[in-house]
């Protein structure tokens, strides 16, 4: 499935509709809605908010195989930023020692388990592969 959604904080409605149509359909486990939505959500408003002059929409592809989700946000007409070069959040910091943001990211790097990243021709593609726990028999 792969959908172009305009890049506006107010598309997340129409995303998470998005999503869980796609967990309907290949009869995924509820609970993996949560962790695409979360993860979804957190690439989207990245791209909207520090891309704001964009006037592209952004593309989100979704596949599944047997045992994995992959999801691909491509955020055209954009500047390249690596996810894998975000500041790192430390939880572990008292709260008045934590600087601001940060946060999303890490918990997309703790719920989802590979994250790739690409950049080419002006197109920022991300990657999120989230892998499905098979049924116990």
């Amino acid at each position: 499935m792969r959908k172009k959604f305009k890049r506006d904080i107010n598309s997340l409605t129409e995303i998470f509709i998005f999503l869980d149509e796609f967990v309907a359909h290949h009869k995924l486990d509820e609970s993996i809605s949560f962790v695409l939505q979360l993860a979804v959500e957190e690439i989207f408003t990245n791209m909207v908010k520090y891309d704001v002059q964009n006037p592209s929409d952004i593309d989100i592809s979704l596949a599944q195989d047997a045992d994995q989700v992959v999801i691909e946000l491509f955020n055209p007409d954009a500047e390249s930023f690596d996810i894998h070069q975000a500041k790192e959040y430390d939880p572990s910091l008292p709260l008045n020692k934590r600087e601001p943001g940060g946060v999303g990211i890490h918990l997309v790097k703790k719920f989802i388990n590979k994250i790739e990243y690409d950049y080419k021709d002006g197109i920022s593609k991300i990657t999120l592969i989230k892998y499905l726990e098979k049924p116990h028999v």
